[in-house]
């Protein structure tokens, strides 16, 4: 046989180096997560998700001008345009939250000012656009179904700040924006994961950045991918009390159930993000008088970890961290992309830089030399 039928598989293309990025480094042999050569912990630390992004597009941290305009643009592109609000009370309010976002980037489309204009300067501009327009549409959505209007983002807030504030119509305290501030930063890219590669792949046919963070969307919307922090808070809503952690672990570990937020295709060690994660819900819990989701996330940590060797991910404690901060479960996903939207536009004007088609081989595995037989003559 020819074609790829010598080549190596790799299942899931796991371990294969796919392309050149100078985007994000995921260490998994030493635990750290690098955003354009910052460590994601010191970046967590200091920045803001609005620096973040400004990095991932342009490759350097903003100056103090060019982080204000890019605040004042974010916050300009916050409001969706009123032909495509209209068309979100056409749909069910028990629609899934991520197939929402889909179907309404792909209206976005239509309306955005620079819809036929493929530049790298418009492309940047539309990656702030949908930057500011998803956490936008996400919170429509929820208002909508819950009774109430679509809020417009306020001045003063931050990005994190004003998603909050149009979720629920309250301005969030400081701790708590910040708290999502940071989770924004810490799930902003992360390399070749399975949606910003569809991202990159639907990029190199050279098709339009809208179209690009549809295909992001709905692979995120799989649940190998995105689900796994609501996957998590029902595992914890199901214990529901510390004496019962023991009972319920041990009967899933015994059964060989996998305990959702634990494990990574590529980290050996801890997730850097967990680390951060578990003090913003310890502090969350703390603050709002209810550490009940914090003790038993961390109970569930200890047993997991002594009995099956393995480690933390992001999802885990993200998924207390958003109910300490009242964002409904089947929002999580959603939350998950506000965030990497970021990382997958950037990808993509990466991707459109330097753009080669993707097209990998496949090894066939179906039979050879058949001969084709007359339709009277197969019974």
């Amino acid at each position: 046989m020819s074609g790829a039928s010598n080549v190596p598989v790799q299942d899931g293309l796991e371990g294969v180096v796919a392309g050149d990025s100078s985007i994000c480094l995921v260490d998994g042999e030493r635990g750290r997560l690098v955003y354009r050569g910052y460590d994601v912990a010191d970046l967590a630390e200091h920045a803001t998700f609005e620096e973040v992004a400004y990095l991932l597009w342009h490759g350097e941290l903003p100056s103090r001008s060019a982080l204000d305009a890019l605040r004042s643009a974010l916050l300009q592109a916050g409001s969706i345009p009123g032909p495509a609000l209209g068309l979100f009370r056409e749909i069910p309010a028990g629609a899934q939250p991520m197939a929402v976002l889909r179907t309404m980037v792909s209206v976005l489309g239509h309306y955005d000012p620079e819809a036929g204009d493929g530049s790298p300067e418009a492309n940047v501009r539309k990656a702030v656009r949908l930057t500011a327009q998803v956490p936008a549409v996400i919170a429509a959505f929820h208002r909508l179904r819950t009774g109430g209007d679509p809020l417009a983002p306020q001045a003063g807030l931050s990005h994190a700040g004003n998603y909050l504030y149009m979720l629920s119509g309250k301005v969030p305290d400081a701790q708590a924006a910040r708290a999502l501030d940071v989770a924004l930063i810490l799930h902003a890219d992360h390399e070749f994961n399975a949606s910003t590669f569809a991202a990159r792949v639907t990029a190199a046919t050279l098709s339009d950045l809208h179209s690009t963070i549809v295909s992001a969307i709905g692979t995120l919307k799989g649940s190998l991918h995105g689900g796994a922090n609501e996957d998590v808070m029902r595992l914890l809503e199901r214990i529901g009390s510390s004496d019962r952690v023991e009972p319920v672990l041990r009967e899933m570990l015994e059964a060989k159930k996998k305990i959702p937020g634990f494990g990574h295709r590529v980290y050996r060690t801890e997730d850097p993000r967990a680390r951060f994660l578990r003090k913003m819900s310890e502090q969350l819990g703390e603050q709002s008088g209810d550490p009940l989701w914090y003790r038993l996330t961390r109970g569930v940590e200890e047993i997991t970890t002594s009995r099956r060797n393995i480690f933390a991910n992001v999802d885990l404690y993200s998924a207390s961290v958003y109910r300490a901060l009242g964002i409904s479960m089947d929002l999580y996903t959603a939350t998950f992309a506000v965030s990497r939207i970021a990382g997958w536009t950037a990808h993509v004007l990466e991707q459109y830089s330097d753009n080669r088609l993707i097209r990998p081989l496949a090894h066939y595995t179906g039979p050879n030399d058949r001969a084709y037989v007359p339709l009277e003559a197969r019974g």
